[in-house]
Parts: structure tokens; C-alpha cells; sequence
């Protein structure tokens, strides 16, 4: 605020000199200033006291003080109001924020930064971080191909490239490029306290069997029968049919035990295809002990109800279906790739197969070498199992 060349002393004494009988004019000349300014004086502070008058001028600089502070609480809250649906939370949003802000109010940074909370540091900041325009292309590509891949397979096959950046950095360009798998659905969470029961880390200790249900193109419903090794996390068959009585089923698992071995243990829900005569018959033949989970608590059997919400995610729900043969041939690509190619988050992000063929060479699972305990790999076998082949040592 510039300086008054006046005090309101002297204002004040010029203006007795006007009284005492001075011209305007005369006042005007002898202190340097215009008529107009006398008679603006003498308007303002005439018949007033000094007191008076610095009291007058006090009240008048309170007032301008109260004014402008008004203005500003105004225009901040304005601004707030500007970003009231604009979520300001990291370093990009609060640029943004002060961006919007400078243009839409046309005020200051250091204002704008005061309002949004931010550090004038931050945001002047920019990032000398390299393009890698490469391997962006590279993670787009693969995102591509599995689209319902998240950023830890994606590194893992990165890895397998040979590419050396870290998860951190991999996860970072993941979510730069806009790449996050959408969940279809909320996470389950298991209710109540479940025994383990352990069982020995070895391909055929376990199988475990269900059904998932889809259909084709022109709506006609089929179902596929899954076969999962609960150890090596192998998909042992994945079979499509319109129809799969018990019959069916019983015959399936007679193939796939003269190509595979005999498994110790199968278990499976309640389902009428499992509980049939023949599926009875069957178990008792071929001295395989058959176990039925609780009704209602498909926890009991995770490893294939895990094993059908990535097929579900991955395959059926990416797929249109135009007959039996095309959903026989979709099905076993994507088993071959499930078992040989895919990384599985549960067994160190190795493959099935690599799994199964290390825990076959050496008698102990790849996260276990060296050690000379075994822990076990199945954790929700099923209760009242008590033969000794069944079970291993836990230390």
C-alpha cells in the first residue's frame, strides 16, 4: 500500500489554517498538493479532533484488512469447492489439482499449492525416469495375450525373457499403461476353523474332482469335468460333454489311471455323478479311498474350486463356444499351456509340469531342497484318514 505524503496531524492542521481564514488556493500552493485535495480533507476529516481522525483511519484499515481476508477465505473456498470430486491423493493428482487451479481462478502457485496442500518442490518435480518404451510394448503385448494375467505372472514371464527389472518396476509400468485386471467378482473368505491333514508331497497322493458348467453359442448348456493333482497343482483332465453320467465319470478316471498311476485318495462333493452306484463300485475295483466333502463347504475341496475360477477366468469367459469339438480343442490348449507354460503363484510361480517333474527327481518339492524336513503341501485333506501311506512326518 503506498505511503500517504500526510499525516492525519498535519491534515488536521491545514485544515484550522482553512478555518482561521487561509484560502484553499493559498493551502494548495504553500503545501504542494490541488484544491481538490483540500476540499476531499475537509469533507473527510472537517470538525474532527487528531484523535479522532486516527481513530477514523484505524477503522478504515480494519476494514480493508477484513475485506481482503474475506476475499480470500471466498476465493479458497471456491477453490476447494473446484476440487470437492477430485480425489487429491499422490504426487500426480496434487499437480493436476494446482494445474486446475492457477487456470480456472488465475491465482498464484504458492496459493494454489497452499489450498492443495502441497509442496511447491513436488510439484515443480519432474521425473528424469528413462522412457523404456521397449519393454512398455513388451508388458502390453503379454497383457494382451493374457488378459487376465496380473502383474506377478507377467513378471514372471518377463523373468523367463530374460528381462532384469524388478517386480517394484514391472508393477509401476503395470499400472502406468493402465493394465489392472478387473476382479469379476468379491473374495470369498472362508468361515470357521478347519484341521489340516497332512498329506505326503507326491504326484498322485491326491486328486480332486468337479464340474463347471458353460455354454455354446447358440445357448445349448455343456459342462466340463476337471481333474486336478492336488500336490503338483496338474490339471489331469478336463473333459466337455453335454452329458457325464457316473458311468462316464468312472470310465474317464479308468484311462486316466492306466496313463498316470493310481491315486491315493480322490475327493469330490456330493454331487449325484460321484455318489452314483458306479462311482461306488469303482472305488471299491480299483482301492482308491473316495472322499466326500461336507455339503455346502466347497472350502473343503479348494484345490479344484481354485482350479475352476482360473479356467472360468481365463478360458470360459474369454471364449465363445460353437460347438463340442471347438470347446474339446479350446479346452485341451488351454490345459497344455495351464500344465507347461502358465507360472502358478502356489508352487513359486514355476509350471505344473516343472513342479511335478522336480518333485518326481528328488522326492521333495523345489522350495524344500536342502531342507531336511518336509512340510506338507496339502493342507485341507480330508478328516478321519488314517493310513500311514497317507500321511508324511511334520517336524
Amino acid at each position: 500500500m503506498k505511503r500517504a505524503r500526510f499525516t492525519e496531524e498535519q491534515i488536521i492542521g491545514i485544515l484550522r489554517e482553512n478555518e482561521a481564514g487561509a484560502k484553499a488556493g493559498e493551502l494548495a500552493r504553500k503545501h504542494g498538493v490541488s484544491e481538490g485535495t483540500i476540499y476531499a480533507w475537509k469533507a473527510k476529516f472537517g470538525g474532527m479532533s487528531v484523535s479522532e481522525a486516527q481513530r477514523l483511519k484505524a477503522l478504515e484499515d480494519e476494514n480493508r484488512r477484513l475485506k481482503s481476508l474475506l476475499a480470500d477465505a471466498i476465493l479458497d473456498k471456491a477453490a476447494l469447492n473446484e476440487l470437492l470430486f477430485k480425489k487429491m491423493v499422490g504426487p500426480a493428482a496434487m499437480r493436476e489439482g494446482v494445474a486446475h487451479l492457477r487456470t480456472v481462478f488465475e491465482i498464484s502457485e504458492r496459493r494454489a499449492c497452499s489450498i492443495v496442500k502441497a509442496d511447491r518442490k513436488m510439484v515443480r518435480y519432474r521425473s528424469r525416469r528413462p522412457p523404456d518404451t521397449e519393454l512398455r510394448e513388451r508388458l502390453r503385448g503379454l497383457a494382451a495375450e493374457r488378459r487376465r494375467f496380473g502383474y506377478r505372472r507377467l513378471f514372471v514371464l518377463l523373468r523367463r525373457e530374460g528381462e532384469l527389472s524388478g517386480k517394484n518396476r514391472i508393477y509401476r509400468l503395470y499400472r502406468e499403461e493402465g493394465l489392472t485386471v478387473r476382479k469379476r467378482r468379491a473374495r470369498r473368505r472362508a468361515i470357521g476353523t478347519r484341521a489340516p491333514i497332512l498329506v505326503e508331497a507326491k504326484a498322485n497322493a491326491r486328486w480332486s474332482l468337479d464340474f463347471v458348467h458353460d455354454q455354446f453359442a447358440g445357448g445349448r448348456r455343456f459342462r466340463v469335468l476337471n481333474v486336478v493333482d492336488d500336490v503338483t497343482r496338474e490339471c489331469l483332465a478336463a473333459i466337455p460333454d453335454t452329458s457325464i453320467s457316473g458311468r462316464r465319470v468312472a470310465r474317464e478316471l479308468s484311462a486316466l489311471i492306466a496313463r498316470r498311476g493310481r491315486p491315493g485318495m480322490i475327493v469330490s462333493d456330493n454331487g449325484t455323478e460321484f455318489t452314483s452306484t458306479a462311482i461306488l463300485a469303482w472305488a471299491e475295483d480299483h482301492r482308491v479311498a473316495w472322499h466326500y466333502i461336507a455339503p455346502g463347504k466347497p472350502t473343503q475341496n479348494g484345490f479344484v474350486e481354485s482350479f475352476n475360477g482360473r479356467m472360468r477366468d481365463e478360458l470360459l469367459n474369454e471364449t465363445l463356444f460353437f460347438g463340442l469339438d471347438h470347446a474339446r480343442q479350446k479346452l485341451a490348449a488351454w490345459a497344455e499351456d495351464y500344465n507347461t507354460r502358465r507360472p502358478h503363484s502356489s508352487i513359486g510361480y514355476q509350471t505344473p509340469a516343472a513342479y511335478a517333474a522336480h518333485l518326481n527327481a528328488t522326492g521333495r518339492p523345489a522350495a524344500q531342497c536342502g531342507s531336511s524336513t518336509a512340510r506338507p503341501v496339502a493342507t485341507t485333506a480330508p478328516s478321519g484318514v488314517t493310513n500311514a501311506e497317507t500321511l508324511v512326518r511334520a517336524g
